[in-house]
């Protein structure tokens, strides 16, 4: 009887020594090398700069971002800034040049993502505002205007794309293509004038002329294959003489035909991807 309460003893001693062990738990957690790549580039056209921006990376270790730049869709990306959001201004532009842009992300490691998937490109344009353009029959001189230049003209000028008149019967302004070859388009009411980024493809008027409202972005193809917007903000309907639009024109005469409304060399050290292979070379 006592070998066998003996023994017992022995045991639980034995069990309560294991118990007081230190247990060693091995975690593993799978860690990621790179970011998640940046998606839904896009770009917004402006007067000498282009607005970039994108949906942001959801990586709990994320830093920032790169902005890249090439000449061409396939052609090697030139790293042009950072940012710590999901928005850049390139202001190193020419107007009626393109440029393709792709987004990386950068983590807190230093590890960097591939390029973003969409091909982005964008051709930036001269763009003003408040201008004013008068009724052709009694202020004729004022009533035409060259979006190639931005300047009024005789709505009989050679150089005219576009002229304005007034209905008395409607009591309606109307704006007027100078000829068959130019096309016009109501992009119907928009908030503000960067809203059409983009010429359409299909639903020109062939009419050759469109009712004025205030607030509506009409479009405009021109007869030499340049595409041009204006956005109507006041019309006098007081002495019924004039309209106010802000305008902006596609000035890209080495590829026209461009649907947006060399960058300098950069002197130091400037990084280059490829956008096929990723593989980033410094250049001296």
């Amino acid at each position: 009887m006592k070998k066998i309460i003996l023994t017992s003893l022995a045991l639980l001693v034995l069990i309560a020594l294991v118990g007081c062990e230190e247990r060693k738990v091995i975690q593993y957690v799978e860690v990621d090398e790179y970011p998640s790549r940046p998606q839904g580039v896009y770009s917004v056209t402006a007067d000498e700069a282009v607005y970039i921006y994108w949906l942001p990376v959801q990586d709990n270790d994320l830093n920032y971002y790169r902005i890249w730049y090439s000449s061409s869709a396939d052609g090697l990306y030139e790293n042009i800034g950072t940012s710590p959001d999901e928005d850049y201004i390139d202001y190193d532009v020419y107007n009626g040049v393109t440029y393709y842009y792709a987004i990386s992300a950068v983590d807190l490691a230093g590890n960097e993502s591939e390029l973003s998937y969409e091909t982005v490109y964008d051709t930036p344009r001269p763009e003003r505002y408040d201008q004013d353009l008068y009724d052709y029959v009694y202020f004729p001189a004022v009533s035409g205007f060259d979006l190639s230049t931005g300047a009024v003209v005789s709505y009989s000028s050679i150089v005219a794309d576009i002229y304005i008149d007034f209905d008395a019967g409607l009591e309606a302004f109307f704006i007027n293509a100078v000829d068959v070859d130019t096309d016009l388009q109501d992009m119907g009411y928009t908030e503000d004038f960067d809203e059409i980024g983009y010429a359409p493809s299909d639903g020109w008027s062939y009419v050759g002329w469109t009712e004025v409202i205030v607030g509506h972005t009409y479009v405009v193809w021109t007869r030499d294959d340049h595409f041009a917007k204006i956005r109507v903000t006041d019309a006098d309907y007081t002495n019924f003489e004039y309209i106010t639009f802000d305008w902006g024109y596609q000035t890209s005469t080495t590829d026209p035909g461009r649907m947006e409304l060399s960058r300098p060399q950069h002197d130091e050290n400037y990084l280059k991807q490829d956008i096929k292979t990723k593989e980033i070379k410094i250049i001296h």
